[in-house]
């Protein structure tokens, strides 16, 4: 169960070996968090991960090679999360990819992989724990979205589409689980200075996973269903909002 402060003492993990989960999951370590499983494609990121986490006295962790494009398997994995954590208090959902932000470069089969780890396998993944987290009769679910998502431009539309559709499909669940105990957390990062970025011209107002992480635990402290990282991006999007289509096509990447 969760401290009294908001704290999960377990969690599972989705993308577990990616810069932002691992701050996440360094800040958890620092507010009591006593088990982890940290699922993920990339084992060495993974074992990397867990040792953090056993160095910041996380009494147990462990690792499952899990690749969120794999959707038949989504629905076992969450049982089987369960079964070896007990409980779960948190899920985590840190699977996704950058992609490629040249028309040029895009074809069929490369959108469709977009679609999948960024849209499809997450959400099969947040429906198959959301099950599990409602027969146990609490827990949370915390998404990492983009302000990418919050309107798409033209300069990395598949990214921004498909984290459209995973930050709509969030918030609808979050709905949809409204009184069973579990909630659902959409967290909206700007540009943030992780290994997924490396080489790309930072934005204004970029900042650094452990940003996040500190946005995440304070979200988990006071019952946020939407974090903006920065907050300010919250004032800065609901203008952009209003900008007319025929300016927007032309903002730059």
């Amino acid at each position: 169960m969760n401290d009294v402060t908001g704290m999960p003492q377990t969690v599972v993990t989705l993308g577990g070996g990616s810069d932002l989960s691992r701050a996440i999951l360094r800040s958890l370590a620092g507010r009591g968090l006593s088990s982890a499983l940290l699922a993920g494609r990339n084992s060495d990121s993974l074992r990397t991960a867990a040792e953090e986490l056993r160095a910041l006295s996380v009494a147990k962790v462990e690792t499952e090679r899990l690749d969120v494009t794999e959707v038949g398997a989504l629905e076992g994995f969450a049982n089987l999360a369960a079964q070896r954590l007990g409980t779960i208090d948190l899920v985590l959902i840190a699977a996704g990819v950058l992609g490629t932000t040249e028309f040029a470069d895009l074809d069929a089969s490369t959108v469709a992989l977009m679609a999948t780890t960024n849209f499809t396998g997450p959400t099969a993944a947040m429906t198959a724990f959301a099950r599990v987290l409602k027969a146990q009769g609490h827990g949370r679910i915390v998404v990492l979205s983009s302000v990418a998502g919050y309107r798409v431009r033209a300069a990395n539309f598949v990214y921004g589409a498909t984290k459209a559709g995973l930050d709509g499909f969030a918030l609808g669940l979050g709905d949809a689980l409204a009184g069973s105990g579990v909630s659902v957390m959409v967290v909206r990062p700007g540009f943030v200075r992780t290994k997924m970025t490396t080489g790309r011209k930072a934005a204004p107002l970029a900042i650094d996973a452990s940003d996040v992480a500190d946005a995440v635990v304070r979200g988990l402290e006071t019952g946020a269903e939407v974090v903006w990282v920065p907050s300010v991006l919250r004032y800065v999007f609901g203008i952009f909002r209003l900008v007319p289509r025929s300016v927007w096509r032309r903002m730059p990447g």
